[in-house]
């Protein structure tokens, strides 16, 4: 639901989501505001609508930027091994060592609140977890009798990476997205509520959360909008996460699909006459 109301925001939106009506402020939900209306009388919904483009924007490309940078390093460091694999895991383990949220506060502190630098900050912290991951299934992929005959055959390491160890990591990369989005997405909410993220007045549920964090008592769809918003998004893309492990594990997942014909009946047991 959240991405169709990203790609449809301008048409699902009723109203501006920068139109202020200021003798309306803090007005709770009606028929015409159904989530009623902020500090400055600006349309919760429309502004949640509009926050939506802003979250799955951040998601998908920090899944996309990382999941590139984790996937070359893994595939690299698992299939050559040696030297390199142990460099590039210690550089890994380096990044592991830090705080994941408190890095990404550290670097765009140090470059400046904006969208790019949020989006550059959370794949530098993101990439770790597809690296790790790939290179652990190359580790696996790599000793299988198919691999062997094309290396044996002279088959570049490129050409073998492509075309035989990543459509096998391929599944479980694909899960690992799944989490990981759902991952930045509440690393760019927690960025925007610090004030380190996209700035004022275009939407945020991170920065919606904060500006209603002050009427909690007298205005509590401030921040229960955005919040629940935010908990809906995550929750269905971890769940959509667990689904592709039950779909796609080799070992017993995968459709179940019902045996076909009338049912068997169960072997009779032996009947055994007593000894005289």
């Amino acid at each position: 639901m959240a991405f169709a109301a990203a790609v449809f925001a301008p048409v699902l939106t009723p109203y501006d989501p920068s139109e202020q009506r200021l003798e309306r402020r803090l007005e709770g939900p009606s028929r015409g505001h159904l989530l009623g209306l902020d500090e400055l009388g600006r349309d919760i919904l429309s502004r949640l609508v509009h926050g939506a483009r802003v979250s799955i924007g951040v998601g998908l490309t920090v899944v996309l930027l990382a999941g590139a940078l984790g996937t070359l390093i893994g595939s690299v460091s698992g299939y050559l091994g040696g030297r390199v694999d142990a460099l590039l895991m210690r550089i890994a383990d380096v990044f592991m060592a830090f705080p994941g949220i408190l890095l990404a506060i550290a670097l765009v502190a140090v470059l400046g609140p904006a969208l790019r630098h949020v989006v550059m900050a959370l794949v530098v912290i993101g990439w770790v977890g597809y690296a790790r991951l790939v290179r652990a299934q190359v580790l696996q992929v790599r000793e299988q009798e198919f691999v062997t005959a094309a290396r044996s055959v002279g088959t570049r390491a490129v050409a073998i990476l492509i075309k035989h160890v990543m459509p096998n990591v391929l599944p479980m990369l694909l899960v690992q997205a799944s989490l990981g989005m759902a991952g930045a997405i509440l690393a760019e909410a927690g960025l925007s509520f610090l004030g380190l993220g996209i700035q004022p007045p275009t939407p945020s549920w991170g920065a919606m959360i904060n500006a209603g964090r002050g009427h909690l008592l007298d205005a509590p769809h401030l921040a229960l909008s955005p919040g629940i918003a935010i908990l809906i998004t995550v929750m269905g893309l971890n769940f959509l996460g667990d689904g592709l492990v039950d779909y796609l594990d080799p070992r017993g997942g995968g459709p179940k699909r019902p045996p076909k014909g009338p049912p068997k009946s169960p072997p009779k047991s032996p009947v055994t006459r007593p000894v005289a």
